[in-house]
């Protein structure tokens, strides 16, 4: 079996997972360089070994170009195509009709897309079905599993279970009188394909809908004999490997397929990301087009002068000893300060008027009485001293202030 190949590379295996224990990188990049999880460098980098005696061209241009203008290509011969990619986004309409020529004169093609192109679709009259499309996280795709199976006597009772991002994405339609299942996998108890053949004039393509599993997550862990047998469905032929579906520098450079909103358009979230960028653009630009005002300038009130104007004139009556003045004023503006604060009538002083200036300020009746007693005591007579100010002023802070 081919994959009985790969097992004299374990040490190097081995040497990719202690290199990788430090900090492991899920991400599903499918990158032929990448030696994370989800890369393809050893399906890449043993691709001669895993088609030992068929000749191995790794493809470092567009697949068009290669067929359109390398000289070195013999198209007398029959060759396989492979690419293992995430999708197949890249693949213009000329592309896919450039494909579409090469397997029709005898060729194949082996396509591992999560997501296969429309014109290819609807050319190879095949559509597909992804439950897990919207499933990106890694700790989401981390639950995601499931079980393979090839349809083959060789190896139809072996099953293979693969144990994380296995995404439940399986063929859906496809024309029955072209078309064989290669291999299915279980989806809610019931086995789909995943792996077919559709006939194409005189070649064939071979497409699979979980790239996913000939990455070096799974090739590291037993499943390399899964991707050996894959392979070994392709017709013995000179190996085609593109790693990376490169834009061609070459074809018709106007077709839409270049066009950045189509790519958009193919994904519902981003049909969705692109709707919501554009309506909150739209709504920006009808905000903002209104005319602005201008800044109004800062006025700044008028200060209050009164504290400062009191302070000076209590400062010349002290200086000029004038303390019965003082005392008067000081009554006064307890007075005023009881009428507008506590709505009494400060007319009379009496017992009833006493009585509620204490309910009222939350104040002791005795402490009350005492106040008002010599704010009566103080008005009546002729002559005020410095001390007398100094006990009226204490008297009434400390009223006010309870």
């Amino acid at each position: 079996m081919i994959f009985q190949q790969l097992k004299k590379y374990t040490p190097l295996l081995l040497l990719f997972i202690i290199i990788s224990c430090n900090k492991t990188d899920w991400t599903e990049n499918f990158k032929e360089k990448e030696k994370s999880p989800f890369g393809n460098y050893i399906v890449y980098n043993e691709a001669e070994t895993l088609f030992k005696n068929q000749k191995v061209t790794l493809l470092k241009e567009n697949i068009y170009d290669y067929l359109e203008l390398n000289t070195a290509f013999d198209s007398t011969k029959t060759h396989n195509y492979i690419t293992i990619k995430d999708g197949g986004y890249k693949l213009t309409n000329t592309g896919v009709a450039k494909l579409l020529d090469f397997v029709s004169k005898g060729n194949n093609v082996f396509l591992a897309f999560n997501s296969f192109k429309d014109s290819l679709k609807s050319s190879l009259k095949f559509t597909t079905n992804n439950l897990d499309k919207d499933v990106y996280e890694v700790k989401d795709l981390k639950k995601l599993d499931g079980t393979f199976e090839l349809n083959n006597n060789a190896f139809s009772k072996t099953s293979f279970s693969f144990d994380r991002n296995i995404r439940r994405n399986y063929f859906l339609q496809y024309n029955k009188n072209t078309t064989s299942i290669l291999g299915t996998f279980a989806v809610d108890g019931e086995k789909v394909p995943n792996f077919i053949k559709i006939h194409h004039g005189k070649g064939a393509f071979y497409l699979h809908t979980q790239p996913i599993a000939f990455t070096n997550y799974y090739l590291l862990n037993g499943k390399e004999e899964y991707a050996a047998n894959v392979f070994s469905y392709l017709p013995n032929a000179a190996i085609i490997w593109d790693p990376q579906i490169k834009s061609s520098k070459y074809e018709d450079k106007k077709e839409d397929d270049h066009n950045v909103f189509k790519f958009f358009l193919e994904h519902p979230t981003l049909t969705w990301f692109l709707f919501v960028s554009l309506i909150g653009l739209l709504l920006f630009m009808l905000f903002n087009a209104r005319r602005k005002q201008r800044a109004i300038p800062i006025i700044e009130p008028l200060k209050n002068s009164t504290v400062e104007f009191t302070q000076t004139i209590a400062n010349l009556y002290l200086k000029e000893d004038d303390h019965t003045n003082l005392v008067d004023k000081k009554i006064a503006y307890f007075l005023e300060k009881v009428r507008s604060k506590y709505l009494l009538d400060t007319t009379n002083l009496n017992a009833d008027f006493i009585e509620k200036l204490a309910a009222k300020s939350g104040n002791d009746l005795q402490k009350t009485k005492y106040l008002i007693n010599t704010i009566i005591t103080l008005n009546n007579k002729i002559e005020c001293f410095e001390r007398e100010l100094i006990v009226l002023h204490k008297m009434i802070e400390n009223f006010l202030n309870k």
